[in-house]
């Protein structure tokens, strides 16, 4: 199943470039001349959100948009608000950042309001994540930010209390007490940006140390391809479950942070991007295909018995920015070719259907076939012989993957296409999302028109990643450059150093059966902040100039 490009592909990824590590945007990049005003559309779009969120949902976690209505499907604790927090930074909404920072001083990050297990991830990239992100977006005007953030992540911490070094995936913070079961390598591996920022404003390196030896745990372990780990593993015995392989949910962000972790720590330890890259080398040599129809470049599933499924999902769709990403530190073209190839694939998702929206799953056909764990109707046959894929799920969900690697490869080429697809999908987005009660909500099927009905909730992400990965599309590059800023997986961006001169050791990393063992205490000794000032009780008076938020 090897191309010409995919031979090269291998011989590249293996002979990794050692020079100097190049920016990741264009230096030339111009915006056009209509870009201001489809930044004041985007945010239009955020304001109607937030507002309905604010009237009908507040301080609630999510709005419900079709019966004016809330959910706490993220314990209760504001989620839409904490998330939306680096959004009004970005967007210049200093007034709403002041109303929404004064809310967050108040929640009770020890308690659950909810009645549901704390996802020890989820909390991390919504909570954690954005509540520091925001703190260096403000210029550090508020430390009650990282107040809270420690307040929560103490409680996360049990997720460690067993003497384990995989977190458990959920805890009650009522008890402290860890929930049994399984996890997966995303939710375990994917915390190291949140608590490592953490560790730095706190002068209290245990946060970092968990969330890395958690990594570190992963990476020792078997694999069922060189660099890739099997989708599941047991945090009580630090063993993977299964062998399924997939750049999609459960496995993504842990992939994601193994080239982001790097560029945000500058750290001399090779372990993360050498792993990232061996990930990458296996991918092409066994999980890339191309479709029969179309030429279409997707990053298929490999299944526990070791079957290629060819399939994929918007959630995986964040692999396409995470390779131009990763590939300009490396040096290695071969990757950043392959991120814009797989970009393509992913938009081509978007602008066949119906609605111009991507679904949550699709699959396709290659040269080496067209298993999917499922047999393809009629009707699917005949989409994919005009599309080169056929939809599996047809929802949207309000996800960000495919506008998050869109606005990566506009950032990188400041080729206008990538601009003009944004504006395709907020345009998308404006004709088929918005409901006709209040906000814009989720829908059943991207292929129907008037897009089969709405989905009656409106997530915190559609704050947090959605919108703001279209906002900066149409910003001026210099403002959250990707040179200068590192985003978590919920696009919380954070203030990274000026770049090495290079990532990664040129090597793929050697596959080892000795298993990673950590030293290190189990729990954070809770701490003051030592690197910021005292905590502000009246946040209100934090604000007193006029002074920009763009850093």
């Amino acid at each position: 199943m090897a191309s010409w490009s995919l031979r090269r592909s291998i011989v590249a990824l293996a002979c990794l470039s050692g020079g100097l590590a190049a920016s990741i945007q264009d230096p030339d990049l111009a915006l056009p001349w209509d870009a201001s005003t489809h930044r004041q559309n985007v945010k239009d779009i955020f304001l109607t959100s937030w507002n309905a969120y604010m009237e009908y949902a507040y301080p609630h976690d999510d709005l419900t948009p079709i019966s004016k209505s809330w959910t706490d499907g993220r314990n209760g604790w504001g989620a839409s608000l904490v998330d939306a927090l680096t959004t009004l930074a970005i967007m210049g909404e200093t007034d709403l950042l002041e109303q929404a920072v004064n809310h967050t001083a108040t929640v009770d990050f020890t308690r659950d309001h909810s009645g549901s297990p704390v996802s020890v991830f989820e909390t991390t990239i919504r909570y954690v994540g954005s509540l520091l992100s925001a703190y260096e977006l403000s210029n550090k005007t508020y430390p009650v930010l990282v107040s809270q953030a420690q307040t929560l992540a103490d409680k996360l911490a049990f997720a460690w209390s067993r003497g384990n070094t995989i977190p458990y995936g959920t805890i009650n913070v009522n008890t402290t007490v860890p929930s049994d079961g399984t996890t997966n390598i995303a939710a375990a591996g994917s915390l190291t940006l949140e608590w490592s920022r953490l560790a730095d404003y706190t002068g209290n390196d245990t946060y970092r140390a968990l969330a890395e030896n958690a990594v570190r745990e992963i990476i020792a372990q078997a694999k069922p391809l060189p660099g890739f780990p099997a989708q599941g593993i047991d945090p009580a015995t630090s063993e993977p479950v299964g062998a399924y392989v997939t750049w999609g949910g459960g496995s993504d962000s842990y992939l994601e942070y193994l080239i982001k972790y790097p560029r945000l720590t500058n750290t001399d330890d090779d372990i993360f991007s050498d792993s990232w890259a061996t990930a990458v080398d296996s991918s092409i040599n066994t999980l890339l295909r191309r479709s029969t129809v179309g030429n279409w470049t997707y990053l298929a599933d490999q299944d526990d018995s070791g079957t290629i499924r060819h399939i994929g999902s918007h959630l995986g769709c964040f692999m396409a920015g995470n390779w131009i990403m990763g590939g300009r530190l490396l040096n290695n073209q071969t990757i950043v070719n392959l991120g814009l190839e797989l970009n393509e694939g992913c938009w081509n998702t978007y602008t066949s259907t119906a609605t111009g929206i991507g679904p949550e799953a699709f699959a396709f056909f290659s040269s080496d076939g067209n298993y999917t764990g499922s047999t393809p109707s009629t009707s699917q046959l005949s989409f994919y012989n005009e599309h080169g894929f056929f939809i599996t799920t047809s929802y949207y969900y309000m996800r960000p993957e495919v506008l998050e690697s869109n606005f990566y490869a506009w950032r990188y080429t400041g080729n206008t296409t990538y601009y003009d697809r944004a504006v395709a999908a907020y345009q998308s987005f404006e004709t088929h999302l918005k409901t006709d009660t209040v906000a814009y909500a989720p829908i059943n099927d991207v292929n129907t028109a008037g897009g089969g009905g709405f989905i009656d909730d409106m997530e915190s992400f559609w704050f947090a990643e959605v919108l703001k990965y279209l906002y900066l599309t149409f910003d001026e590059p210099s403002h959250i450059s990707l040179d200068e800023y590192v985003f978590n997986t919920e696009a919380h961006p954070y203030i990274a150093p000026a770049a090495k001169s290079s990532y990664g050791s040129g090597q793929l990393y050697p596959e080892s059966s000795v298993p990673f063992k950590t030293n290190s205490g189990i729990l954070p000794l809770v701490s003051a902040a030592q690197k910021i000032p005292a905590i502000q009780t009246d946040v209100k008076q934090a604000l007193s100039t006029e002074e920009s938020l763009r850093c």
